[in-house]
């Protein structure tokens, strides 16, 4: 059984580390040996988070926590990512990694709470995979910050997770916690230069229904559209509502030329199925969120003239340095092991942060004998130092609070609710950042 020597401290929030007088390291350490039987490197004796010990035979531990019971693919896609990246990627010094059974982190506080107190309770896990939402991800990641572990997430946007990318960490930024999907700084910026200059908008009302993800990229975008010279009237839901009859008619009181929906599907459903019922929403423009991507949304016949962001998906001919594959091969991998296309359009994200994890555990992983040796303070290094690292999703470079994500995106036009293949999209628009 893999053991791990490891003192908790505080949450190590931001930059901060945890902190062990000499006896307490020294009284652990003499356990930790008599149960693993190992030594650990005298270098790595001091580490402030505690050092993996990867005893012989045994398997590297690495989890995953996605949202598996609701919201489309988005969960199962990532987790089948995950998998296809160990695949891969394969044996790290000589052991397999294995991410066990996935845990499901759903899109709550609650579940991301329940998911990260699973993987503390077993100290061999090294790092997490996840999570889906920025919801579970607030709760998740100080648990596992205090716990020494690193989160990386694919899909996360909210900008209190990581910075508001002018130097001033976020709300829930901890020291640990990675993405390669895009601050969704980025995502505001894009709709609101999209929706001002391209589309020739000037009063928009923004939805979201309070919740990390929604309510930080409408307020986001109110302060970027209104920069243009926009007005911005922001509108609250709540979560599960269904009849929206009530909140449009308010809405189209304030006469907007445009709606903006940085919602879940569920929500931003009832939304277009209802505006047909409300004098004054005729002809309105409607722009949705990166979050409905998803194919049921898009069958939806009201979608039909919507305009929604996406993160960059043409990446067919990028390659993996870490496992040499491109965006084709991982699409046609992908089809040929579960039958079907992926029902996220952030399935490549996951893969590159599955490599990204795994890179940083073979850099700084320490084999004597047959154990390994996993320091869980310079993995945090290892990934923060991660720059210019070619991943299917572009260029990676991660920024002191975990922003690793490309910030290039583009806008598309859905005009055929047949149509619900992300990539058959009609692409109107691109948001590229150079520095990124």
């Amino acid at each position: 059984m893999t053991k791990t020597d490891h003192g908790r401290g505080a949450p190590t929030r931001g930059t901060g580390s945890a902190f062990r007088s000499p006896l307490l390291r020294c009284t652990f350490l003499l356990i930790t040996l008599l149960f693993s039987g190992a030594c650990i490197p005298r270098d790595m004796v001091g580490s402030p988070l505690g050092t993996v010990v990867v005893g012989p035979g045994e398997d590297i531990q690495i989890r995953t926590a996605f949202v598996l019971s609701s919201i489309g693919q988005l969960g199962s896609s990532t987790q089948r990512a995950v998998v296809l990246a160990l695949e891969d990627y394969g044996p790290v010094k000589g052991h397999k990694v294995t991410m066990g059974a996935g845990l499901d982190s759903l899109c709550t506080p609650e579940g991301g709470t329940a998911a990260a107190q699973t993987v503390v309770g077993d100290r061999r896990v090294v790092g997490v995979i996840g999570t889906s939402c920025s919801a579970a991800a607030v709760k998740a990641s100080p648990i596992l910050s205090e716990a020494g572990l690193v989160l990386i997430s694919p899909t996360n946007t909210a900008p209190s997770l990581t910075s508001d990318l002018r130097g001033n960490a976020g709300a829930d930024q901890y020291a640990g916690y990675y993405r390669t999907s895009n601050n969704d700084l980025y995502e505001a910026e894009a709709v609101a230069e999209f929706a001002h200059h391209d589309l020739g908008l000037h009063d928009m009302a923004v939805f979201h229904d309070g919740d990390p993800y929604t309510s930080g990229l409408a307020n986001a975008f109110a302060t970027a559209f209104e920069q243009g010279d926009g007005s911005v009237t922001i509108v609250t839901v709540s979560k599960g509502q269904t009849d929206m009859i009530a909140v449009l008619s308010e809405v189209a009181a304030a006469n907007p030329d445009g709606l903006f929906l940085p919602l879940f599907p569920e929500e931003a459903g009832e939304i277009i199925r209802q505006m047909g019922q409300v004098a004054g929403l005729e002809g309105v423009v409607v722009i949705g969120g990166a979050a409905l991507l998803d194919f049921e949304f898009l069958a939806i016949p009201e979608s039909e003239g919507m305009y929604l962001a996406s993160p960059v998906l043409h990446f067919g001919s990028s390659v993996n340095e870490a496992t040499g594959k491109s965006g084709g091969d991982l699409a046609a991998a992908y089809l040929e092991k579960y039958n079907e296309a992926p029902g996220s359009v952030f399935m490549a994200h996951a893969y590159d942060a599955t490599t990204l994890l795994l890179r940083a555990i073979e850099e700084v992983a320490v084999a004597q004998g047959d154990s390994l040796y996993i320091d869980r303070a310079r993995l945090r290094e290892a990934l923060t130092g991660t720059a210019e690292f070619s991943g299917i999703i572009g260029e990676l470079t991660c920024d002191e609070f975990g922003d690793c994500g490309t910030g290039h995106l583009r806008i598309v036009h859905h005009t055929d609710s047949t149509i619900t293949d992300v990539e058959a999209l009609e692409i109107v628009y691109y948001h590229l950042h150079d520095d990124k």
